[in-house]
């Protein structure tokens, strides 16, 4: 018998082979629900008596709470950090300092705003493992050569570190500092506000030290409760009972945190808030003429539960001036505002936390986790309303803020967009996906009562579709749906969980949780069954956004009398009216021609659904269809009747042009990818077969034109309200105008009620 052994070098090349595959990943993180890798037990820096002591803060023009310039409190004044020789190491040291996990990145030169005050330190040379940024070897503090144009900024982990706790170096400094403490909660105290969801009224608790503490009231003001009910995604808070709370508090004796707070009401987050003055009290002594923190917060209309309905759905905009669109999950997404009667977008020149958190409140959610830019959520269409926006953080509405009305330079590159805080649900816990091969896909498995007990399940993957795929993977907070899947048998889930427990699911795309969509209830009914027929899906942080341009169809439309024996391939490909099958050879058809130029203005290249291996050839036209329907053409009567009606396969989808800078990905010649890139738009010129109506039978009158793209949802898209396009048609019998073209949901509703028919893509064809 043969013996194997292994050297102990070849073990420690092993190893350190496994660490380098491990860590190749370690920058994509864990999606909810995937357990984080434990972290070290934290202890609070012992600094030597010869260390200066220095307090740290985020400041300037932030987008996020977790981010902004350094500034350096010492020798009783606030000052900034040079850029000169600062790495990531010493962003390590300062958002550990603070409180954070780990450093995400740094800015240099004044990227949030020159800062004040003296330059405390230049020429940082740390190594990321110092327990203070005051002993990273620099110039000496106070020594630098810098001007505020060079103040660095960093960017920190959203996660604080676990059992971090709060040392005060400066005790006669401490209304100058900011709040750092672990995490933060409401909790719920009185029994009828433990049964709800979500939690709205209860204690405020930090937990410091890894101990949960409660806060006295004495020194607490409404803007703090502000604060509070917003970080929760609550717009604003209410009065209580206090008498039940004093009553309570008497039982149970509360452990008191050291310190208070002092929010001026217009923070986006408890981190930028002041600490109050220290207390003295002793463990378990009772708060000096007060009681424990209590908040009670009003939710927004969408969180808010109602008697008859539960909680209503989300996205349902009825706001008449501001909305969010684009976004994956519910609470973000691209703003847009109203004016004249047409939506538009703000441009991102001077966006903040400050003005985002206005918007957010508006809309019935809590304060802003971030104030995006860029067009980050996708670009929007129609012009761009409102630039450097400046709010104080109590306006009502955006539009009370101060802003220039002028937007030149401005383009939809620049659109600024939103993520909000929004009240914690809990859907996430009853829906799960197994068996995928990462987080983002498998097999989709719900939580149901089943005789008085809870049990997982499969969902019958009869009907199932994109709509309700996107409904999962908003739920998950995984983004947007990538795929669908009625079969699911290479996933394998958990057996106990094969059973269906759900059937008949029909989403209409915006509901926050798989159970609001319709289904059968109890009574199943699923001829597939479950188990490998279940249905699964698999999700994209991204996704595209077709976007039709409505000026070119109103300048290219026109007439065509055409032979019929020319227009055998669009027969076959059923291009032409129902009636043209009794149409003599020698007879001519009248068609309706325009041209389309379809954009992508989303986050990701659209691709067909359909592989290349499965795409139909048609010899007719020699050509592959890699989608049967891309786009619907219908005429209406203004009472809302088809009557004319074509459809366009997809012949080609390819970049035709594309914005400056950016490549072309996609060409159909010698059967190459089929796709269209973001930024690039894919023109179907009005000379080509089945670009048009045939409207041989149309009477003399006035119509409405309408095209819709992707209308079976075949690709998944961040927005379908927009793939719908209208005009208004005259057709005097030997002519024809097109008038009045406009994307699906760019005008207001009162003006979109003119035009009969279909509001938006959002119902077409379900």
């Amino acid at each position: 018998m043969v013996t194997i052994r292994f050297q102990p070098c070849c073990t420690v090349i092993l190893l350190v082979l496994l660490e380098l595959a491990v860590a190749q990943y370690e920058h994509l993180g864990y999606p909810a629900g995937f357990p984080d890798p434990e972290q070290e037990h934290y202890t609070a820096p012992q600094l030597t008596p010869d260390t200066p002591r220095i307090q740290l803060r985020l400041a300037g023009d932030k987008r996020k709470h977790n981010e902004g310039r350094v500034e350096v409190f010492y020798n009783a004044a606030w000052g900034t950090v040079c850029d000169d020789d600062f790495t990531i190491h010493a962003a390590q040291v300062v958002c550990k300092e603070l409180g954070y996990l780990e450093a995400v990145s740094w800015s240099p030169s004044s990227k949030y705003g020159k800062g004040q005050g003296p330059i405390w330190f230049d020429n940082l040379h740390c190594t990321g493992k110092e327990k203070t940024l005051a002993l990273c070897p620099s110039n000496g503090i106070g020594i630098s050569d810098c001007k505020h144009s060079e103040d660095v900024g960093v960017v920190c982990s959203d996660k604080r570190i676990p059992g971090f706790k709060f040392v005060n170096t400066l005790p006669n400094h401490v209304e100058n500092l900011d709040i750092q403490v672990e995490d933060v909660r409401i909790r719920a105290i009185l029994s009828s506000y433990r049964k709800r969801i979500p939690v709205t009224e209860g204690y405020v608790e930090v937990k410091d030290d890894g101990k949960w503490k409660q806060i006295c009231n004495t020194e607490w003001t409404q803007h703090n409760s502000r604060i509070i009910c917003g970080m929760f995604g609550f717009p604003g808070e209410r009065k209580y009972n206090a008498r039940v709370y004093k009553m309570f508090a008497r039982r149970r004796k509360p452990t008191y945190w050291d310190y208070a707070v002092n929010c001026t009401g217009n923070e986006a987050h408890l981190s930028s808030c002041k600490l109050g003055q220290g207390t003295s009290m002793k463990p378990n002594e009772t708060c000096p003429g007060g009681l424990p923190v209590v908040v009670s917060c009003v939710p927004g209309r969408d969180f808010a539960p109602t008697p008859m309905t539960g909680f209503r759905k989300a996205f349902r905009q009825e706001q008449p001036l501001v909305r969010l669109r684009g976004g994956a999950i519910v609470g973000e997404g691209r703003v847009e505002v109203l004016k004249n009667g047409e939506w538009g977008t703000i441009c991102d020149d001077n966006w903040s936390l400050l003005s985002a958190t206005v918007v957010c409140r508006e809309l019935g959610f809590g304060t802003a986790i971030e104030a995006l830019s860029g067009g980050r959520l996708g670009q929007g269409m129609g012009p761009v309303h409102m630039n450097e926006v400046e709010c104080s953080g109590f306006e009502k509405s955006i539009t009370e803020c101060f802003f220039n009305k002028e937007a030149l330079g401005c383009s939809h590159e620049e659109d600024a967009a939103v993520r909000c805080n929004v009240p914690a649900m809990g859907f996430q816990e009853s829906l799960r996906l197994s068996g995928g091969r990462n987080p983002y896909e498998g097999r989709v498995e719900v939580l149901v009562e089943r005789n008085g007990s809870l049990v997982w399940g499969t969902v019958c993957s009869d009907s199932w579709g994109t709509m309700e795929a996107m409904v999962v993977c908003r739920q998950l907070g995984l983004g947007f749906a990538s795929n669908t899947f009625q079969e699911t048998w290479y996933w394998p889930g958990e057996v106990s969980a094969d059973s269906v427990v759900m059937s008949g699911v029909r989403c209409s795309g915006t509901e926050m949780s798989l159970s609001h969509c319709l289904h059968h209830g109890a009574h199943l009914s699923c001829a597939k069954g479950g188990g490998r027929n279940a249905a699964g899906v698999s999700c994209s942080e991204t996704a595209p956004d077709l976007v039709l341009n409505p000026q070119v169809v109103e300048q290219t439309t026109y007439m065509e009398d055409r032979p019929m024996f020319m227009l055998q391939c669009a027969y076959e490909e059923n291009c032409l009216s129902s009636n043209s099958s009794q149409a003599p050879a020698n007879s001519y058809r009248r068609l309706l021609r325009f041209s389309s130029q379809i954009h992508n203005n989303g986050q990701s290249d659209f691709r067909p659904k359909a592989g290349r291996h499965s795409w139909v050839w048609h010899e007719c036209h020699r050509h592959y269809h890699s989608m049967e329907v891309f786009t619907l053409y219908d005429l209406f009567t203004l009472n809302g009747t088809k009557v004319a009606e074509g459809h366009k396969a997809s012949f080609c989808l390819e970049d035709s042009e594309c914005d400056e800078g950016i490549e072309k990905r996609y060409e159909c010649a010698n059967f190459g990818e089929q796709g269209i890139t973001v930024g690039c738009w894919d023109t179907y010129r009005h000379d080509i077969d089945c670009q048009w109506i045939d409207i041989s039978e149309l009477k003399p009158g006035d119509y409405i034109f309408q095209i819709v793209i992707n209308p079976n949802y075949e690709v998944p898209e961040s927005d379908y309200t927009n793939n719908i396009m209208k005009c208004r048609c005259r057709y005097d019998g030997h002519r024809v105008w097109m008038y009045s073209c406009h994307n699906g949901g760019s005008l207001s509703t009162e003006t979109e009620q003119t035009f009969p028919g279909l509001l938006n893509n959002q119902v077409t064809h379900r």
